[in-house]
């Protein structure tokens, strides 16, 4: 069954007052556009993303990626952008459409793969959550108190029958808030389905405001070059007559990394958390280990700000490259390339390393922690 993902991030964002709009802000390590874009990029399930932006703001898309990503202008209104999504993707035939808004990043997969897998039965799937406060509605001097079981709070991702939900927003109400108000409106059928607590809007610039000061972290590591063995920097295979000796891989930047964030999340070293005296971790690829940090630290909610490496060699030239193993760490940390920057130095050949017989790599690191 295909299936589309549709971002709609055309607004004006008047409400966060930033000179950034609020799809482009930094937030748990990566631009909020771009937690959606990855999620959506993660399920195999979805053929294509199609992000809706304001035409003022297309110079902060630069960075965006993703192989499924079509980017388009939006409307007026937010009705105006779902429609012009809609008729962009008329060629393609797809089944069913996600429709979500930029300013939930905090979505899961895990949600996502039950909207795609209620769509299949339902031509209108919403995620809803139920308020915990007494809720009372005042139309002029009459005030009535609404029992909160008849309430529902609705969230995005949406999940639509694309065909009939075209057939809806031809209309072009220009009134209504979210998609499925089209269906309500028009006494079709809605699925409800339980959304997710931490699926909160991000609304006013306090929404991302870090609300722990900045923390930072040190990583080094060594590596003897040898023959008979491959050379990994970053996650990237380098052509070399020698690779590094190690337990592992012997990746000394990736070592460094998973070092450095350890160091400022308090978590300990390397050796603590993958022994060399355990053989499971004998030749792992290091790229595997520094993905399980990343997954701990993202459970302590900590996410990382800006990687600054030194990659310390005689040979290879890091800038030759510098581009793909930037690439590499960024999606190994789940942060966006524009965190990352990468110098190549020598040693002015001195030592094992200015004599070609061994590669350092130092890391600083920052990460902030969310509550």
């Amino acid at each position: 069954m295909s299936n589309c993902f549709i971002i709609l991030a055309a607004g004006e964002s008047k409400r966060f007052k930033s000179i950034i709009p609020k799809p482009f802000v930094h937030y748990k390590g990566k631009l909020v556009i771009q937690h959606s874009i990855d999620k959506a990029q993660k399920s195999k399930k979805i053929k294509k993303i199609v992000l809706v932006i304001n035409k003022k703001h297309k110079r902060y898309i630069k960075s965006l990626s993703s192989k499924k990503l079509k980017i388009i202008n939006g409307g007026k209104t937010r009705a105006d952008s779902a429609y012009r999504s809609l008729n962009a993707i008329k060629k393609d035939n797809f089944k069913n459409v996600f429709i979500h808004d930029a300013a939930r990043p905090n979505f899961s997969l895990k949600l996502l793969e039950k909207l795609i897998k209620e769509a299949k039965k339902n031509k209108c799937v919403v995620p809803t959550l139920k308020p915990i406060d007494s809720i009372k509605f005042k139309n002029k001097n009459i005030i009535i108190n609404l029992k909160r079981n008849y309430i529902h709070l609705t969230q995005t991702p949406q999940a639509f029958d694309y065909k009939e939900l075209l057939k809806l927003q031809s209309s072009k109400n220009l009134k209504v808030s979210d998609d499925v108000s089209l269906f309500i409106n028009a006494n079709k059928k809605v699925k409800f389905i339980n959304g997710e607590d931490q699926n909160k809007k991000i609304t006013v610039f306090s929404d991302v405001k870090e609300n722990n000061t900045i923390k930072y972290g040190i990583g080094f590591d060594i590596h003897r070059l040898v023959t008979g063995r491959k050379l990994y920097l970053g996650g990237v295979i380098i052509k070399s007559k020698v690779g590094t000796l190690g337990h592992s891989d012997g990746d000394p930047v990736l070592h460094a990394i998973t070092d450095a964030i350890l160091g400022a999340c308090k978590m300990g070293d390397i050796g603590q958390k993958f022994s060399d005296k355990n053989k499971k971790y004998k030749n792992i690829r290091s790229s595997i280990l520094l993905k399980k940090i990343i997954d701990e630290v993202k459970q302590k909610k900590y996410f990382i700000n800006y990687l600054d490496i030194n990659i310390i060699t005689e040979t290879p030239k890091i800038s030759k490259y510098k581009n793909k193993i930037i690439k590499s760490i960024a999606k190994i940390c789940e942060i966006s390339t524009t965190n990352i920057n990468i110098k190549g130095k020598t040693t002015e050949k001195l030592g094992l390393i200015g004599k070609e017989k061994a590669i350092a790599c130092e890391v600083i690191t920052s990460v902030t922690k969310y509550v």
